[in-house]
This record gives structure tokens, C-alpha cells and sequence, in this order.
């Protein structure tokens, strides 16, 4: 079974950057979507952004698209989100998830079936 633990979550000003990642145990990721979901305090999992499996495609929530990266390096198993120009309303705990096999990348919660523990992004002003 394929365990996924978030990392690289942090404190950061407004405008500045981070980079957090997700890395897999226990299987392989290499043939699956993945994705990035973020939850604010008391809210639903948002979609932020998705990989498809061969990393040649991306998409990413309009409150994201152009300040956000999403890349995956299948030989390391990890998928790495890099965050810049961020803003406070950013603020969340950031989770990576694997998407079912589809062709198409997903941006309900529903369609990913493993989750990572989640990492806290907090972004003053």
C-alpha cells in the first residue's frame, strides 16, 4: 500500500516562496496521477493543482495558475509543489493525494483515493 508523506511546509511573508513536497513509500506513484488539495480551517478540501502520471501535463486552480509549479520526478517517487508570490489567503494545510486511474487529471476530492498526512503553509501580510 502506497503511503505518502507531505514536507517542506512553512511560515513565509507575503510575496515570498516555498516548496513543499510529497514523497511515496510502499509502492510506486510512477503510473498515477497525483494531485494537490489544500483545506483551510473549518472548510473542504480545494483543489490546487494535478499531475498526470507521465508528468507531461499539469492543471491548476485559478487562484493558483502562474504562481504555482507542480512537477514530479517518478525515479524518486516524489512530487514537489513550488509555491510563489504567495498570498495570505494561501494559508492552509496542503495534502497530496493519487488520483484513480484516469486519463483525465482530477479535481474532486473524490477522485483520489490515498492521502498524505498534510502540511501547513502559513503566509503573513
Amino acid at each position: 500500500q502506497v503511503q505518502l508523506a507531505e514536507s517542506g511546509g512553512g511560515s513565509v511573508e507575503a510575496g515570498g516562496s516555498l516548496m513543499i513536497s510529497c514523497a511515496a513509500s510502499g509502492g510506486t506513484i510512477s503510473m498515477m496521477n497525483m494531485g494537490w488539495f489544500r483545506v483551510y480551517s473549518g472548510k473542504e478540501h480545494e483543489f490546487v493543482a494535478g499531475i498526470n502520471w507521465f508528468g507531461g501535463r499539469t492543471e491548476y486552480s485559478d487562484s493558483v495558475r502562474g504562481r504555482f509549479t507542480l512537477s514530479r520526478d517518478s525515479a524518486k517517487e516524489t512530487v514537489k509543489l513550488q509555491m510563489n508570490g504567495l498570498k495570505p489567503e494561501d494559508t492552509a494545510v496542503y495534502y497530496c493525494a493519487v488520483g484513480r486511474p484516469n486519463f483525465r487529471i482530477g479535481s474532486r476530492q473524490d477522485e483520489y483515493t490515498i492521502w498524505g498526512q498534510g502540511t501547513r503553509v502559513t503566509v503573513s501580510s
